[in-house]
């Protein structure tokens, strides 16, 4: 699986900020941090928001903090908000001569898809921090 530039700067986002809860990092600092264009991040920040994961905060010493239960939200809940990982769009062609082989692969293919879902939603943000501190 590709994540796209969105999920990855989500991704880096949230961990960052699920560090430290407490502090508040502004996005020019994230996007410095990640080497990420600040628009891009910008728009990312605001749909964590919208998830309550992250909270904007204003003025002088502004910026974002993590709001989410870093013990309870998994990779998953992050990168389901940017891509559209519980479908499976049937890649193969299951007509014609090589139909058996279309749906051998589509299952195939699904069956990767359950599996990479599956250990997304096993992972917590706080399981990858600590494999991080290692």
């Amino acid at each position: 699986m590709r994540l796209q530039k969105a999920t990855q700067c989500a991704l880096f986002a949230v961990l960052e900020l699920a560090r430290d809860p407490k502090i508040q990092i502004s996005a020019a600092d994230i996007a410095d941090t990640f080497g990420i264009s600040v628009n891009h991040l910008a728009k990312v920040l605001r749909d964590l928001a919208r998830a309550r994961l992250v909270e904007s905060m204003r003025g002088a010493g502004g910026g974002y903090r993590f709001i989410g239960n870093p013990k309870r939200v998994t990779l998953y809940d992050v990168v389901k908000l940017f891509e559209d990982v519980d479908t499976h769009d049937g890649a193969f062609p299951e007509t014609g001569e090589d139909g058996d082989i279309g749906r051998a692969l589509n299952r195939v293919s699904m069956e990767i898809e359950n599996i990479t879902v599956s250990t997304l939603k096993s992972i917590t943000l706080t399981t990858l921090l600590k494999n991080m501190d290692r």
